[in-house]
């Protein structure tokens, strides 16, 4: 099952290796295992949220975005969305972007000698709005998890309090509207605070829109008895392997956030590389191609199911990724905290579900595997 699920990002790793070999030589290949690093540790628990959301697709909606959905994150998010905002920001065309893309200043210069910003310069400076985009919309999808009762909790002493609170209409947007005026209040730089509030309820806007249409067309998912199963994971409502416009918009939900998890990514490789096809072949074909592996390897391997936590923590990891995003429109902050976060929360979550199935098997005297996820034992 691995090699299946594996083959193809092993192939095009390979692939993207020797044409990069080709492109730049040695330094070349050097750059693109390390953006590829980078993405899949920044994008971990971005696989784990699509794998929440996966299972609930049918098999033609998962081969969707298995292979338009890649295609879509791989040239649409890491080659084509970067020349995008050089091409509006500059007001150049779309040829000579990608000019200026391929031919940056001498000796890693910010700007040209008749003074012109380089393509980096000009996509740094986008970082507000991109940034408070990508937050908002990420904070929207933790927020509606927190405040939302589930049977089954992990850090239990804080996710009950904020699930009560929760009831209250609409909670999730007054905290994000507040917290956006906040960042646009006291942490955006003033020339860019009206662009940072469009760009932060755009993405408020983006979330409930694609989640409204998903709960339109919902169908609550079944159990055994035949019953509809209450409360959601997450993101749009659990749907029982959706079809048709559920699957539709489920699969514009997911190409969103995969978006949303992709800014930071891309922002972040002009600190190692300002080189448009280097970044393309690290963080697209290879990380890319390895994030959607995970995914289908959680869907496959039912992981999420046997380690119930794994969720919870990857929703955390959203939560502090959305605050990171936020604070980072004033303040620049090192992508290797932004993935160890994320990586540190999703690895407390697994070691939790460990304990938790050792402790209910020790109980019911049964293996860890077999362990009823409707009995849980909780932490905290």
């Amino acid at each position: 099952m691995v090699l299946r699920i594996f083959g193809w990002s092993f192939a095009v790793t390979i692939v993207s290796l020797i044409i990069a070999a080709i492109y730049g030589g040695p330094q070349a290949v050097m750059l693109v295992v390390i953006l590829s690093i980078l993405e899949v540790s920044l994008s971990f628990d971005n696989a784990v949220i699509n794998a929440t959301v996966l299972r609930r697709m049918s098999e033609f909606w998962q081969k969707i975005f298995l292979t338009v959905g890649i295609v879509i994150a791989v040239f649409g998010m890491r080659l084509v969305f970067p020349l995008v905002i050089v091409w509006l920001a500059s007001g150049l065309g779309p040829v000579a972007a990608l000019d200026l893309a391929l031919n940056p200043p001498a000796d890693g210069a910010s700007h040209f000698p008749d003074g012109s910003p380089s393509y980096e310069t000009l996509l740094t400076d986008a970082h507000p709005q991109i940034a408070a985009f990508g937050g908002m919309f990420l904070l929207m999808l933790f927020l509606g998890f927190i405040f939302e009762e589930r049977e089954i909790t992990w850090l239990s002493w804080l996710e009950k309090p904020l699930a009560r609170i929760g009831k209250l209409d609409q909670l999730e947007v007054v905290v994000a509207g507040a917290l956006l005026l906040l960042t646009a209040a006291y942490i955006a730089p003033e020339d860019t605070v009206s662009t940072v509030m469009i760009s932060g309820v755009l993405g408020m806007v983006t979330y409930i829109a694609v989640n409204g249409l998903g709960e339109l067309f919902n169908t609550p998912e079944e159990g055994e008895d035949g019953e509809p199963v209450e409360g959601s994971t997450g993101g749009p409502t659990a749907l029982a392997k959706a079809t048709g416009k559920a699957g539709f918009f489920l699969f514009l939900y997911l190409e969103v956030l995969d978006a949303s998890f992709s800014f930071d990514g891309v922002i972040g490789a002009f600190a190692i590389t300002s080189d448009p096809i280097i970044i393309a072949l690290g963080l697209g074909f290879v990380g890319a191609m390895f994030v959607r592996s995970i995914t289908v390897f959680l869907v496959r391997k039912g992981t999420l199911s046997d380690y119930v936590y794994l969720e919870h923590g990857a929703h955390w990891a959203i939560g502090a990724l959305a605050f990171i995003l936020l604070v980072s429109i004033g303040v620049h902050v090192n992508e290797n905290i932004t993935g160890l976060v994320g990586v540190a929360l999703i690895g407390a979550a697994f070691i939790s579900s460990i304990v938790r199935n050792r402790k209910a098997a020790a109980a019911v005297g049964e293996a860890p595997d077999d362990v009823d996820e409707q009995n849980p034992v909780s932490v905290g």
